[in-house]
């Protein structure tokens, strides 16, 4: 991990989509996170990591 921790809100606003989306890929088990307490958190480089390997490929 390195840096600040992104909440919901920040990880929505990185990833450019909303909150809900995150909630959403939460409950899906699609996206890492990290649980303190009752608190969600992100690891803003595993954010990135998650996002590369969503590229799909073109023939």
């Amino acid at each position: 991990m390195s840096g600040k921790l992104l909440d919901i809100d920040g990880a929505a606003e990185r990833m450019n989509v909303s909150p809900r989306m995150i909630r959403r890929l939460i409950a899906q088990r699609r996206l890492s996170y990290l649980k303190i307490g009752k608190f969600v958190r992100f690891d803003p480089v595993a954010l990135d990591e998650w996002i590369y390997e969503q590229y799909v490929k073109a023939s």
